[in-house]
């Protein structure tokens, strides 16, 4: 069956020409100046997150949880706690746009004072990331590479902004990681557990499941569906259809924020270019052609993940920069890869440098201000290419036509 086949080529495959000490070096060194960034990237933020700014998101999921449980329409616009977002040329409502199951764990946070309760969630926040982070390391790096990466991890802009904003991103980031990690040991109905539970929240994920059951890994696939499926019923029992109703009109009516600069999806590049009709389509292709692409192919469960994860990313309406967090275990398993340093250095770039490009003409903020949306693209690419590296490899020494990206084999050479 497909679930037990083993996944892991040579690493030379995918570093064709680099020694494995050429790699080790590469890695030191790409991981000292990450980590050099990413201290100048705290100093720059931390004051900015400790200030006096407002509740900004998590005063929309206080306005939403209090809503539902006073009978009222959670995807509503409730001021003050709903935050109004102005910037040189762009102004919006930042109402909760999460899924419904997301009304009922928002009274938990309207159980406090919203300041402090948002302090409280933001130390749960940081420990999640913490853990998450903390089994990528033991993972992926060893020594004084562990130390610099995981300063690197600290200084990343996603992370900075969801303290900033206070959202709800790291506990699914950690949910993200174990399941990679569960994966890559074959423990899949707990993977797909956890992939369940970020699907629930996170929609535009469900991309993961769909590409691993057309590479032929079912388990998980069904496992993360019946979960997400059975969490979804649970809003529908408690407020009704309607809900679900509200939900959809406030997701399709929700385009103009597209453009923001933090939106790194294929639908912000586009928008920023004038060229908003074009992201559909490229996002439709691009499913289409991984969908074709798992199913023909038959790629190992991490390729299908990793390739599944950006895809998420681009091809959804709104992308934002702290869903590239999601995208730790790609980064830390090819951080010896140019493409993968270059994107980690973009990820790195603070947020209000970004958005200081709002009111710049049209061709900076779609270059320097789409910073964020150029490197998923480049991490693509990286992907695409490693992919059709390793499969050429294969084919000329004669093996299947299976694609054998090379992840780390995990301990023991678990299955």
């Amino acid at each position: 069956m497909a679930e037990t086949r083993n996944d892991h080529a040579p690493s030379g495959a995918l570093s064709r020409g680099w020694s494995s000490g050429t790699r080790t070096r590469a890695r030191l060194v790409f991981a000292l100046v990450l980590a050099v960034l990413a201290v100048w990237a705290l100093k720059v933020e931390i004051p900015r997150i400790f200030s006096a700014h407002g509740l900004w998101d998590f005063g929309a999921f206080v306005a939403s949880g209090r809503a539902a449980a006073q009978g009222l329409d959670p995807y509503g616009i409730y001021p003050p706690l709903t935050p109004h977002v102005v910037m040189p040329g762009f102004e919006s409502w930042n109402p909760n746009l999460n899924p419904p199951v997301s009304a009922l764990l928002f009274q938990m946070f309207d159980t406090a004072d919203p300041e402090r309760a948002r302090l409280i969630w933001n130390g749960i926040s940081v420990l999640c990331y913490l853990i998450a982070v903390g089994l990528l390391l033991r993972r992926y790096t060893r020594g004084t590479e562990s130390v610099l990466v995981g300063i690197w991890t600290l200084g990343l802009a996603g992370f900075l902004d969801t303290l900033f904003l206070g959202q709800i991103y790291t506990p699914l980031v950690l949910c993200a990681a174990g399941a990679w990690l569960l994966l890559e040991r074959r423990q899949f109905i707990a993977a797909g557990i956890l992939i369940g539970l970020l699907i629930s929240m996170k929609p535009n994920f469900l991309v993961w499941p769909v590409l691993l059951f057309l590479a032929g890994y079912r388990l998980p696939s069904l496992a993360a569906i019946a979960t997400a499926g059975i969490i979804a019923l649970v809003p529908l029992a408690v407020f009704g259809p309607g809900i679900y109703i509200d939900w959809l009109k406030l997701v399709a009516s929700d385009g103009e924020r597209a453009v923001f600069l933090t939106n790194g999806s294929f639908a912000g590049l586009a928008a920023r270019m004038g060229l908003q009709f074009l992201a559909p389509v490229i996002s439709g292709a691009l499913l289409i052609g991984l969908a074709g692409w798992a199913f023909r192919w038959k790629p190992g469960v991490l390729e299908a993940s990793g390739l599944a994860l950006v895809a998420a990313l681009l091809a959804s309406p709104l992308g934002w920069i702290h869903y590239t967090l999601f995208l730790l275990p790609v980064l830390m398993s090819h951080r010896s890869r140019v493409w993968c340093f270059i994107t980690s250095l973009a990820l790195t770039v603070p947020v209000p440098y970004v958005l200081a490009q709002f009111g710049k003409p049209a061709w900076l903020q779609a270059t320097v201000g789409s910073v964020y949306g150029w490197a998923l693209v480049l991490v693509l690419a990286g992907l695409a290419f490693e992919t059709w590296w390793s499969r050429d490899d294969a084919l000329t020494a004669g093996g299947d036509r299976r694609s054998s990206l090379a992840y780390p084999q995990p301990p023991g050479n678990a299955r």
